[in-house]
């Protein structure tokens, strides 16, 4: 089972655009692969890749509710809560939970000696799962509007997909968690970049945060052509494989704004993301 996430420091560099032809090239070739939006703020994989929706869940997380009748106001949910949730004033014996910084972790219940926590549902969004044919899903989370941390949707949408023989994981932009939840169980990380100053400055983080969690990681420089050599030089100096480049071309630009795919319009294309898999399968056996 392989498992590579595509990801990126910032939004806009391409990580969706290498995610979807990827996996229409290698679904195209006939062996069996699984997509899955983590983006759940925002996904869009659906826009360009959709089938017949084979798997729906709502994802809920459990929120303390504290009983003001039955509490003490001792403080000892206040205390054992890690993430800052509970607002706490024992002078004016107030008690209340902050709901959009719980986490679900249950340390106030098992704080609380008097009963006064029980638990309510609060839902988060959805894990959709689309079958594009016999050998190929696509699985989307999404998050409801105003959910403060899509992370436990991401971690759903990753786990419907484990068994699989390949899964790609489309990851949300940026290095927050996030972006941590989905390349915590990838094999390999792709990071999309673009051979700009902000480019260069966001791709710099993304390899920090990566090595510091000892995932193996190579670049996809899209718009290569375009900018300047900083990008190259940083992979250069630092060994960073460069697994492909993608021209600043016109013609792509088109086909991806009109929602289609260039694996399906250009056999080039097709091989090179083909090929693509090879070379990460690759990196992954050269540990």
């Amino acid at each position: 089972m392989i498992k590579i996430a595509i990801a990126s420091g910032k939004g806009g560099t391409g990580k969706t655009f290498v995610s979807t032809n990827l996996f229409w090239a290698i679904q195209n070739t006939g062996q069996a692969v699984s997509l899955v939006d983590c983006d759940a703020e925002e996904p869009n994989v659906a826009e360009f890749i959709s089938g017949r929706v084979s798997d729906r869940s709502d994802i809920f997380q459990n929120v303390p509710v504290i009983d003001s009748a039955k509490c003490l106001f001792c403080g000892r949910c206040y205390n054992y809560c890690s993430y800052n949730a509970i607002v706490f004033l024992p002078s004016s014996r107030f008690i209340q939970v902050v709901e959009d910084l719980c986490h679900d972790c249950g340390a106030c219940s098992v704080a609380c000696k008097n009963g006064a926590i029980t638990e309510k549902k609060k839902l988060l969004g959805t894990v959709k799962t689309m079958a594009i044919n016999d050998h190929a899903q696509v699985v989307e989370a999404r998050a409801e509007v105003g959910v403060y941390s899509p992370v436990p949707l991401i971690k759903n949408a990753i786990k419907a997909v484990e068994t699989e023989e390949i899964s790609i994981f489309d990851s949300p932009p940026g290095i927050s968690c996030p972006f941590i939840a989905t390349v915590d169980k990838a094999d390999f990380v792709v990071l999309v970049t673009e051979p700009t100053p902000f480019g260069l400055n966001d791709l710099m983080l993304s390899v920090e945060t990566l090595q510091e969690l000892k995932r193996p990681f190579g670049v996809i420089i899209n718009r290569a052509g375009m900018g300047d050599s900083g990008v190259y030089d940083y992979l250069k100096q630092n060994s960073i494989p460069l697994l492909m480049e993608i021209p600043f071309d016109r013609e792509i630009a088109r086909t991806y704004s009109e929602g289609r795919l260039l694996v399906e319009q250009n056999l080039s294309y097709r091989e090179k993301f083909s090929e693509l898999l090879n070379v990460v399968v690759r990196q992954i056996k050269k540990g």
